[in-house]
């Protein structure tokens, strides 16, 4: 049976959170529904954890830890498995006091050795450490080539879109109905761990790679923060964000202040750049369930920068897709060159990272105007 219930906090109790008349209140509804496990939308440290099991008498679970779990029944490819078991790890290290207590008494040590053994959860906490240390190198490796697979895109004329967004707000539904791809798209939380990327055919006939990433939560654990690091740097190299909300749920500026607050986090340690948001289209998705994308408020529809769009009827995506071509291409720079006709290399590269606009072909030199986006531009002025 399920048993619910909102708790009004006037002050966070150190030991328990609650207050004694909400724990004893809630102690018999639990024993009178026969619930086995409580989860507390909030986040307990170890010993409050702790407490209210004991005041309970069944498994209690917080924010951090129904997250976790959630993330572990998603994750399907390695990457994910080693981002997930190093946020549990985290998580857990510091929580063994509460479900290792049958483990507290000490091991004796050997007999020439003498003296006490190492306890129980030292030792367990020790293989834990261990164990977290592996899994980062892991993670490092994964990001190193991670690294190296962005580097390889930038050598291909395709700029890169990142689809970012609260979770369940039609992320990967988006995703398939922009590429045609047919990555799993659910109703659910989480659905993407991992980040897809698929061709994209803009109306201009240019090329983008579009990227789909994991959803954000509001309070998003700092354990899954840093374990999701290099699913998140595919973010800070795109050349366009489109940050996906849900047009028709009841808290959905909350949840773009949520995300926009993650990522200004990751613009504090460095993994973002601080003009992120000048390269951002809001995209307010889910408009057939308010009737279409003219029932969603007018500024959503006036402006390149916010469009309204269902990823489940196709509304509203040519406008969008429209809206990114003209980002890419605002972003580009006319430049240019002159090249001798048997610097054929050179020619052949400007004509695929960028838009020729005008060449003249003389004797000795070929004349050529190009429009490039900047960061092909200083590629091919450094060659």
């Amino acid at each position: 049976m399920v048993h619910e219930a909102i708790l009004p906090l006037r002050t966070r109790k150190s030991a328990t959170l609650l207050g004694s008349g909400q724990i004893a209140a809630q102690g018999e509804a639990i024993t009178e529904h026969q619930v086995t496990v409580a989860i507390v939308d909030s986040q307990l440290s170890p010993v409050q954890q702790r407490n209210l099991e004991k005041e309970w008498g069944c498994k209690v679970i917080d924010r951090t830890g129904l997250i976790l779990d959630i993330f572990g029944e998603r994750a399907t490819t390695r990457e994910g498995s080693l981002q997930v078991e190093l946020a549990h790890l985290e998580y857990q290290r510091s929580r063994l006091v509460r479900s290792w207590t049958h483990l507290e008494r000490q091991r004796g040590g050997f007999g020439f050795l003498g003296g006490p053994g190492e306890t129980q959860i030292e030792a367990d906490r020790r293989l834990i450490g261990d164990r977290i240390v592996r899994l980062k190198r892991e993670l490092e490796q994964v990001r190193r080539t991670r690294g190296l697979h962005r580097d390889a895109r930038k050598r291909t004329p395709f700029p890169t879109v990142a689809l970012v967004g609260y979770t369940n707000a039609g992320k990967s539904t988006l995703f398939n109905a922009m590429t045609g791809a047919a990555v799993m798209a659910r109703d659910q939380l989480f659905a993407t761990l991992d980040p897809t990327m698929r061709a994209l055919v803009l109306p201009s006939g240019r090329r983008a790679i579009l990227s789909d990433t994991v959803g954000f939560i509001s309070e998003l654990p700092t354990e899954l923060v840093a374990a999701f690091r290099a699913t998140l740097e595919e973010v800070s190299e795109a050349d366009i964000i489109l940050h996906v909300r849900d047009a028709a749920h009841p808290d959905s500026m909350a949840q773009r202040a949520d995300v926009e607050q993650v990522l200004r986090g990751l613009v504090s340690d460095g993994t973002l750049d601080e003009a992120w948001e000048s390269r951002t289209i809001e995209v307010l998705n889910k408009a057939d369930l308010l009737g279409g994308i003219e029932a969603v408020p007018l500024r959503a529809r006036d402006s390149n920068s916010i469009i309204a769009v269902s990823a489940l009827t196709g509304e509203g995506l040519d406008r969008l897709a429209l809206a990114i071509d003209q980002r890419l291409a605002a972003a580009m720079e006319e430049v240019s060159y002159a090249l001798a006709p048997e610097d054929g290399a050179r020619i052949a590269w400007l004509y695929q990272h960028g838009e020729v606009t005008r060449r003249e072909d003389g004797e000795d030199t070929i004349h050529l105007n190009v429009r490039l986006l900047p960061a092909d531009r200083a590629r091919f002025e450094h060659r």
